[in-house]
């Protein structure tokens, strides 16, 4: 359990320090405007995220940590977080998807092992 709760708290600071985009995409719906009976046509565009900037101690804020706890919690049960992430935080998601469930599956087997009779 402690080895699931260490790499957890790593994988936590790590979104929170370069997992995270600076801010929130925000997506735009363009097209024109067209008479009545014509074919509306409408494209929404996401940005990519942007890498966040500036001093790392200044990345570690609750609403951040509130993220990177929510990206991390989904990655243990192997589910998409749907959070926009950097590529750094798109990777550090992928070895967490894979890392976090196998501890977690070894502290189920140990503690089953251990209320056994």
């Amino acid at each position: 359990m402690s080895w699931l709760v260490g790499a957890m708290t790593v994988t936590i600071l790590a979104l929170m320090v370069w997992g995270l985009p600076a801010d929130d995409p925000k997506p735009e719906t363009t097209g024109r405007q067209v008479e009545a009976g014509e074919d509306l046509t409408l494209t929404t565009d996401t940005p990519p995220p942007v890498n966040p900037a500036g001093p790392r101690v200044e990345r570690l804020t609750t609403e951040r940590f509130e993220k990177s706890l929510r990206v991390v919690i989904n990655s243990v049960v192997f589910r998409s977080s749907g959070q926009d992430l950097t590529t750094a935080g798109t990777y550090t998601e992928m070895s967490s998807r894979i890392t976090e469930p196998v501890l977690l599956g070894l502290a189920i087997l140990a503690l089953r092992n251990r209320v056994k009779r």
